[in-house]
């Protein structure tokens, strides 16, 4: 069923000339940000490439220093492809603004900003396994556990893979009936998104409400409570940010009367700014050191038999920059008190 038959006297409806253009089709109802703008986006996008850009060298700086004293965080290096995963986004923002009767940039636009965040949802949901395998080691350790994560996991990606074909499918068609089963697909995984995101929230509840018979299994460097607080505070953002994202999803509008939760600003806000508060959050508080594990941890107790190892090795290294810069300050000082000397030395000549 066409979305509409054109009217009468002979002239093609809008809908006609687009079949008649072919696919892939533009947008037919009002989506979260809606179209952009070059007097708008492009600006705007260009300083979130510049924010990312930062994010992306800061956390393959950490990353390439870790590796070089030994220190492996391969979560450091997911934060850089998703830093690099949103650069390509704003790109692609800025593409289709600048053409945008291009449908195949505008698909492109829509399953980066669809797809990259996913990346810190699996991020979020590693350092809350970690915390459960800490507090409640049998159990986060148990087989049962690590077949639900893996199975949690294959789930994200299928839910991934079933959202960018729907999103793709809805750029080739114009059929209202077809479109309605696209939007409930989308609306499936895009839920399912906002469940993951949260997921993290009641794991750690559960690993701190239950009864220990062990003491807890220590990892990284810093306190316990630290470490809980910062994945709860970015599990908390990024299922608000998901939960605006899933709401304009539900909110089904005309392209030309989008409702107010499609507005550019909160498109911003809800994607990139959150996004942004999360990667600096991961990086400045060195969820590097706070988070990271012995290599070949498998079984309850491997986590603090690494711990005390991790936390000297952090230590010698804040040590070693410690005397790097205080050599270097004194090199300052030694070639300035020299310059006096040859100045007179010079003048005696």
């Amino acid at each position: 069923m066409s979305l509409s038959n054109g009217p009468a006297g002979g002239q093609p409806s809008p809908l006609e000339a687009l079949e008649k253009q072919g696919a892939p089709y533009p947008p037919q109802y009002a989506a979260l940000g809606g179209e952009p703008t070059t007097s708008v986006d492009v600006p705007i996008s260009a300083v979130f490439i510049l924010i990312f850009i930062l994010s992306a060298a800061l956390n393959m700086t950490i990353f390439r220093l870790n590796m070089a004293r030994g220190h492996k965080f391969i979560l450091s290096a997911v934060v850089f492809g998703f830093s690099m995963a949103r650069i390509l986004t704003n790109v692609m923002r800025i593409a289709w603004a600048c053409r945008p009767h291009n449908g195949r940039i505008a698909i492109a636009a829509s399953i980066f900003t669809n797809a990259g965040v996913v990346l810190l949802f699996i991020v979020n949901l590693i350092l809350a396994q970690r915390l459960l395998r800490a507090h409640q080691p049998r159990l986060g350790w148990s087989q049962p556990v690590r077949l639900a994560f893996r199975g949690l996991f294959v789930c994200v990606v299928s839910c991934l893979v079933m959202i960018i074909i729907a999103v793709v499918y809805s750029f080739y068609t114009l059929d209202v009936d077809t479109l309605r089963r696209v939007h409930d697909v989308l609306l499936f995984g895009i839920t399912f998104l906002v469940v993951l995101a949260f997921l993290p929230v009641p794991i750690i509840a559960v690993a701190l409400l239950l009864p220990r018979s062990e003491p807890v299994d220590g990892f990284g460097t810093g306190s316990m409570r630290t470490k809980i607080l910062l994945v709860l505070f970015t599990s908390v953002l990024l299922t608000f940010g998901g939960g605006f994202r899933a709401a304009a999803a539900y909110v089904t509008r005309p392209l030309a009367d989008p409702a107010w939760i499609d507005h550019r600003a909160i498109f911003y806000c809800v994607n990139f700014t959150i996004e942004i508060i999360v990667v600096f959050t991961y990086a400045l508080a060195r969820f590097d050191r706070r988070f990271y594990i012995p290599n070949g941890s498998c079984r309850p107790g491997d986590y603090s038999r690494g711990a005390g190892a991790e936390a000297e090795k952090a230590a010698v290294s804040d040590e070693e920059q410690r005397q790097t810069s205080a050599g270097a300050a004194a090199a300052g000082e030694g070639a300035e008190s020299r310059l006096p000397d040859e100045h007179d030395e010079q003048e005696a000549v």
